[in-house]
């Protein structure tokens, strides 16, 4: 059985647990002790591997720490909101790390995509297509789970609470073929239909621009309501998923993204390029 993905929430009170532990100055071994724990629970607790968070235990870790009011009851409730779950729990076996989970609370994505269209962009017969060249030897029904889960991972664009998505891609995302002549065709008017949704930006950009920011590959920048949360950045990669949390980290990754925008075209010259492109396939 696969384990749990934890939910923005869980992540952000383990988060919070490893501040507050390294404020005290104590060590795992020296809170478990104090807690009569065994020093593995609190490992959990740290690194949101915990099946269930009992708020209780938050409780009396808060005591330990000294933490009063308001970070206190604010801390409590998050551990009392960290056991809801997400849609995503009848794909556990398909998900792996918090992608969903990010996904799920931001308002604001960034994406530098250089190969692929964005997986909340994507055709199920072009998800299929990359399910298929990333993982040979998947059998069909593998790949078919993980289509399915990939086109339910998009329902998220269908929420009430409004979801910004502001995407750059690769000039090689419209031209690299995917599939059939026909597929990519289908894709890139589906790519065309979806930006003329004030809520989704995308800017392409050219081969011309020559060398930029991002070239050592891929990644997205999540960004949350009101600053409740910092934002993470999220790198994936074949060998596994990596999140960045330092303020270095993602002031990076964030000044990398303005940099593309400004190399990249405009919204509206990306869709006429787009739009000429699905003419070449068609």
């Amino acid at each position: 059985m696969p384990e749990p993905i934890p939910t923005v929430r869980q992540y952000r009170l383990a988060q919070s647990l490893r501040e507050l532990r390294a404020e005290a100055k104590m060590t795992q071994e020296q809170v478990a002790a104090r807690m009569d724990w065994h020093v593995s629970k609190l490992f959990r607790l740290e690194n949101a591997r915990s099946p269930r968070v009992n708020w209780l235990d938050i409780q009396g870790l808060l005591d330990l720490y000294g933490v009063a009011s308001p970070q206190r009851e604010a801390l409590i409730q998050l551990a009392k909101d960290a056991k809801k779950r997400g849609w995503w729990t009848s794909y556990q076996d398909v998900f792996t790390g918090s992608l969903v989970a990010l996904e799920d609370e931001t308002d604001l994505i960034r994406r530098y995509s250089s190969e692929l269209v964005p997986g909340l962009l994507q055709t199920e017969a072009y998800a299929r297509a990359v399910i298929q060249a990333l993982r040979p030897r998947y059998d069909e029904q593998s790949v078919e789970r993980r289509v399915a889960a990939r086109m339910a991972r998009q329902q998220i664009l269908k929420r009430d609470k409004p979801l910004h998505l502001d995407f750059v891609l690769n000039e090689a995302v419209l031209t690299r073929r995917v599939g059939s002549p026909e597929l990519m065709a289908e894709q890139l008017q589906a790519l065309h239909e979806a930006a003329e949704n004030p809520d989704v930006s995308l800017r392409l950009l050219p081969f011309e621009a020559g060398a930029h920011s991002a070239m050592e590959g891929a990644f997205t920048v999540f960004s949350f309501p009101e600053g409740q949360y910092p934002d993470v950045v999220y790198i994936e990669g074949m060998m596994g998923d990596l999140y960045l949390e330092s303020v270095d980290s993602v002031t990076r990754y964030r000044t990398a993204f303005t940099s593309l925008c400004d190399s990249a075209l405009s919204p509206s010259a990306t869709m006429d390029s787009i739009a000429s492109e699905v003419r070449e396939f068609r």
